[in-house]
């Protein structure tokens, strides 16, 4: 059954489903595209659990890659729009609303008979686990010659139709970290007998707060989940946290996480509790080519609202493609007065920026036809 864009983003943004979990989503994907008039000018491949890539291949020439990002968050949506999630789970980053565009400008390619060949990629887990090592690592893409990769972010901090974008980095380099702390209960009564996990966490807290911050290297160590004990009256005896690093490359990252590992290593001597670090999902930072930047702005700016928004500490995994290939992404405003943020509960950026979003796509792909 053929789909309209704006179908399939609402049948998304009711089916929400996280990180390498993106069955149903990708099985909508697959039937829609197989729907879609001119697919006999595109192959799809689909050689990872979730996701999949559509070559559109007219000539022997190179290619650009498009990419969307699939999945969800563990988030309880608060809106109560006709096409409200359904579950337990979100699109509170705004990627049903990517999917969609990246659908919307496959149609318009299929039927304008573009003579430039390209790659859509809608990957998955782009949130957590790294889809796009995950994607690249099956080699489908070692048979492509991709001279330049393009991706969106949708967000509400500007206002619909704007694009934001900068020269070199965009987004920060990423490192996920889960830190386990391991002590001793006690009862309350007899702290003593005890060895206090969750004071090693604040001491743990304590000592990062602290770090000198450098202007010219900055750098964001964030706690987004911690959690401790099991009742009022115990010392507890083990603690986690759940974090991420950011900078503005890997270097910096690496480095505030082995100085990390020596705050660790002076707390376990300090406390006698045992801690344990482990890294998570590592994404690089996001780099925009300069002269596609330089390329591309003029055009753009002619029909958008362009601002250079500078460097942001958001991460995001395109940031691999961006050091494979040539590439520029870019924010594009959703906001009519609203500004709830990502992963808000409430995030929820209206149908008409999926047009906006295509327009912008088309323009790009006609700078290099």
């Amino acid at each position: 059954m053929k789909l309209s864009p704006i179908e399939i983003r609402h049948r998304l943004h009711q089916n929400p489903e996280i990180s390498f979990q993106e069955i149903g989503t990708t099985k909508l994907l697959l039937d829609s595209i197989k729907s879609l008039d001119g697919t006999s000018k595109i192959k799809i491949h689909t050689p990872y659990k979730t996701g999949l890539l559509v070559e559109y291949s007219v000539n022997s020439g190179d290619y650009l890659l498009f990419r969307a990002d699939i999945d969800a968050l563990p988030i309880k949506e608060e809106n109560t729009v006709s096409f409200k999630s359904q579950n337990e789970y979100m699109h509170a980053c705004g990627h049903d609303v990517h999917t969609s565009i990246l659908y919307s400008f496959l149609q318009k390619v299929l039927t304008g008979h573009i003579n430039k060949n390209i790659l859509f990629l809608f990957q998955p887990a782009e949130e957590s686990g790294g889809g796009a090592m995950e994607f690249y690592a099956t080699k489908v893409f070692d048979k492509f010659k991709i001279s330049k990769a393009f991706a969106l972010h949708v967000t509400d901090e500007y206002p619909e139709g704007t694009i934001a974008s900068t020269k070199g980095v965009l987004f920060a380099s990423s490192l996920e970290v889960n830190i386990d702390f391991r002590g001793v209960s006690s009862h309350i009564a007899f702290p003593s007998e005890g060895k206090n996990a969750f004071n090693a966490l604040r001491l743990f807290l304590d000592h990062v707060d602290k770090l000198p911050r450098e202007i010219a290297r900055p750098f964001i160590f964030g706690a987004g989940k911690i959690y401790s004990g099991e009742i009022r009256n115990i010392v507890p005896g083990y603690a986690r946290l759940e974090g991420t690093l950011r900078g503005l490359s890997g270097d910096t990252v690496s480095d505030i996480y082995n100085t990390l590992t020596v705050i660790i290593s002076g707390i376990e001597k300090t406390t006698g509790v045992k801690i344990n670090i482990e890294k998570g999902a590592n994404y690089p930072e996001v780099i925009v080519n300069p002269k596609l930047i330089e390329k591309l702005l003029p055009v753009l700016s002619n029909r958008f609202k362009f601002i250079d928004c500078g460097y942001k500490m958001t991460g995001e995994d395109f940031g691999f493609f961006s050091h494979k290939y040539p590439s520029f992404m870019f924010w594009l405003g959703t906001s009519r007065g609203e500004k709830h943020g990502l992963h808000n509960p409430k995030f929820l950026p209206d149908d008409g920026v999926i047009d906006i979003g295509q327009a912008v796509f088309e323009e790009i792909l006609n700078q290099f036809l």
